[in-house]
């Protein structure tokens, strides 16, 4: 009991349930390692005693919790309401973004004499709410009693996206135009919103994490497992569009390379070849390399100063990192015993030593924050009404830059992943160290607030992957298998409001991939606070009746609806069950190929006939491109506040980007977007596509007939 009740303290679960009515113990192995990494000791009963009793001890003498959240217009917390009379209460506000100072303190003191509470759980006469911010609070009360307190000020929700909207989701790297160094760029993403915007009437764009990824031979790709969620992947950048790439005057270098870049990109489109990320880096590299020895303009090094200035010690840190594992390899864990931590006087020598490639890091991670902000304002001045969505890893390499800069933000010699359920008996370990919650906590959530506020500077949208992450996560000691973790919670309505603040600051949507199985509640709390789901056809079913596809009208309408995802077959894959033979080419399979063939085609027809009973498929069955256009019919017959069009859909594509369970099986996050046929389409020839003209037809308004699309509110005529 006393070390269940310790887990309690500490948000550590001493049980799970895998599915209705089912519960399973968690090891007390487990639970005690678990709370070691969050600093508690819990190794023998006596050691459990001690530690729950200086737990029980702090939370009863506490007068605040070490977190409140203040919801703009709704009642008062019961943490604060509860304050004893004559307690004072002052807040220190945080300096707001781009302010210069920091508003003035603020001292409150509950009266002598309580009048009743408001009937409505209203605001009690004496409280006066600080502007929206994460800032310090502290409380003293009779009898020498005092606690501080983070205080975060949110408001009720995150900025909502227009009623109905559509969008093309792809990833990046599978987007090559015919001036693509090998794999798509930024310029490909602006020209992909500048084009879909004005032409198709698309509202949105939404694209793969963007995140620094850990240099290796080879590099891991994908995009969900970067060396830093904080800064951008220079990889990105399109170099011809950097402002110094006109003056190099190394001419014949630079053709050099672009010569190889275009024999990347040719053994790509036209040869079979995967997309070799590490290729085109040793390319970009040797071409920034010689783009940063031009020196900047007077206006372009102030932009630059401005944005070192505004990153501060996260940036040089993150660029010290990138410049010492240039020299000693990517594991920090293995560089000499001085270098593993970040603020060490080895360090601090190694910074002034490394000064001119921390500089060079530094400017690459500028320089893709202005390819990104292009890109967003190409969107918006196309009329898009919500511009790129950018996707938020759930979590970063255990030897990446983060790791290495925010050690003590990390729960060391552990890892996240899910529990063993109907669908995976193993589990999953996805090799990602979790943040200690007590550490955030402690910090005012600094490093969850810079990561917001990187990723959202020039998003229309946010995607959090496996947003239920924010209320909770599966924790696998180090050395055991995923079956022997266990939950550990956040402090979720702390976690929601520094998102709603951080999204309502940057003037951004937000949406939730809460896909599979869900916690009850957190739909229901993230829907309160205006973050958006997702919801993909397939698994729309009506689950508590007849488990039959699941109404049109019935679907809810604060999503994001599509045909499929990155993780997914494509909808062309899934309709022909090319999705099962491959899986079945691979040896994934666990049951018979006919077995499950039977199986997805009996899943497959039930839908077929849902669309044709909603006279969604006039084309009548067997014609597979009809009933790719039947879908997207459907999922316009949905309330869905946006609708999602998989690119790779467009124009046929039937692999999928990413295979869950496979490794080196199947080329996941390397190939190019590629038509019905499998041979790899450009940018170029994806806007030319009769097929994705045909698809998107669909979208078009009724009103529109004559074949020339009005301009949406807020385009730029061409």
């Amino acid at each position: 009991m006393g070390l269940s009740r310790l887990a309690a303290l500490h948000g550590v679960a001493t049980s799970f349930s895998p599915s209705a009515g089912v519960t399973v113990p968690v090891p007390d192995s487990t639970v005690t390692a678990v709370l070691a990494a969050l600093g508690v000791d819990a190794g023998t009963p006596a050691e459990v005693g001690r530690s729950l009793s200086a737990a029980e001890s702090a939370a009863a003498s506490r007068l605040l919790p070490p977190t409140v959240v203040v919801w703009s217009g709704e009642p008062l917390p019961a943490a604060l309401a509860a304050l004893p009379p004559d307690a004072e209460l002052t807040v220190e506000p945080e300096c707001p973004p781009g302010a210069t100072e920091a508003p003035p303190r603020l001292r409150m003191r509950v009266p002598k004499t309580l009048a009743p509470a408001p009937p409505d759980g209203g605001t009690p006469s004496w409280w006066t709410e600080p502007p929206p911010g994460v800032h310090r609070a502290t409380v003293r009360a009779s009898g020498h009693r005092y606690a501080t307190a983070v205080l975060v000020v949110a408001p009720d929700r995150v900025p909502q996206p227009p009623a109905r909207t559509h969008g093309f989701l792809v990833q990046l790297y599978s987007l090559l135009s015919a001036r693509s160094w090998g794999m798509g760029d930024l310029a490909d993403l602006a020209d992909l919103a500048a084009w879909s915007g004005r032409t198709l009437g698309t509202g949105f764009v939404q694209v793969n994490p963007l995140h620094a990824a850990v240099p290796g031979s080879p590099t891991d790709p994908s995009p969900y497992r970067p060396s830093s969620r904080r800064f951008p992947d220079p990889v990105h950048l399109h170099i011809e569009s950097v402002p110094e790439y006109g003056h190099v005057r190394d001419r014949a270098a630079l053709d050099d390379l672009r010569l190889d870049a275009a024999a990347l990109s040719d053994a790509v489109l036209n040869k079979g070849a995967l997309i070799d990320r590490d290729a085109v880096w040793e390319l970009k590299k040797q071409a920034l390399e010689l783009v940063a020895r031009v020196p900047l303009t007077p206006g372009r090094r102030a932009a630059y100063c401005d944005y070192l200035a505004e990153q501060g010690q996260a940036l040089e840190d993150h660029a010290l990192w990138c410049a010492l594992a240039e020299v000693h390899g990517p594991r920090w864990r293995d560089w000499p015993e001085g270098l593993r931590d970040p603020r060490s006087a080895r360090t601090a020598r190694a910074r002034t030593e490394l000064m001119d490639r921390v500089d060079l890091h530094c400017r690459l991670a500028w320089l893709t924050d202005t390819q990104l902000a292009a890109a967003q304002q190409a969107a918006r001045e196309a009329g898009m009404a919500v511009g790129v969505v950018h996707d938020l890893a759930v979590g970063v390499h255990p030897d990446g830059a983060d790791t290495w800069a925010q050690q003590e933000a990390f729960a060391h010699g552990m890892s996240v992943g899910a529990p063993p359920d109907a669908f995976n008996a193993q589990g999953q370990d996805w090799g990602l160290p979790p943040w200690r919650p007590d550490a955030l906590a402690a910090s005012g959530y600094a490093p969850y607030r810079a990561l917001l506020r990187g990723v959202l500077a020039h998003a229309g949208a946010l995607r959090i992957d496996h947003v239920m992450g924010l209320f909770r996560l599966w924790w696998v000691p180090e050395g055991r298998p995923p079956t022997e973790g266990t939950y550990v919670s956040h402090d979720a309505e702390a976690m929601l409001a520094v998102l709603v603040l951080e999204a309502h600051r940057a003037g951004a949507a937000v949406v939730g991939e809460d896909l599979g199985t869900v916690e009850p509640g957190v739909r229901e709390a993230l829907a309160r606070r205006g973050v958006l789901g997702t919801s993909v056809l397939w698994f729309e079913r009506d689950w508590d009746g007849d488990g039959r596809p699941l109404a049109p009208e019935r679907w809810r309408r604060d999503c994001v609806a599509t045909a499929t995802t990155h993780d997914l077959p494509s909808t062309a894959a899934r309709l022909t069950g090319d999705h099962v033979t491959l899986r079945h080419r691979l040896g994934l399979l666990t049951r018979p190929l006919e077995q499950e063939l039977a199986e997805d085609v009996t899943g497959t027809t039930e839908w077929l006939s849902c669309l044709a009973r909603l006279r969604l498929l006039p084309e009548g069955e067997g014609d597979e491109e009809a009933a790719v256009r039947a879908v997207h019919r459907f999922l316009l017959r949905t309330p869905a506040r946006m609708t999602g069009i998989w690119l790779p859909d467009t124009v046929g594509d039937r692999r999928p980007q990413n295979l869950p369970g496979t490794w080196d099986q199947y080329p996941n996050w390397r190939l190019p977007v590629a038509d019905a046929e499998g041979h790899p389409v450009t940018l170029e020839e994806i806007a030319a596509s009769p097929r994705l003209h045909r698809l998107m037809e669909v979208f078009r308004p009724p009103a529109e007939s004559s074949g020339v699309r009005t301009a949406p509110p807020g385009a730029r005529r061409p």
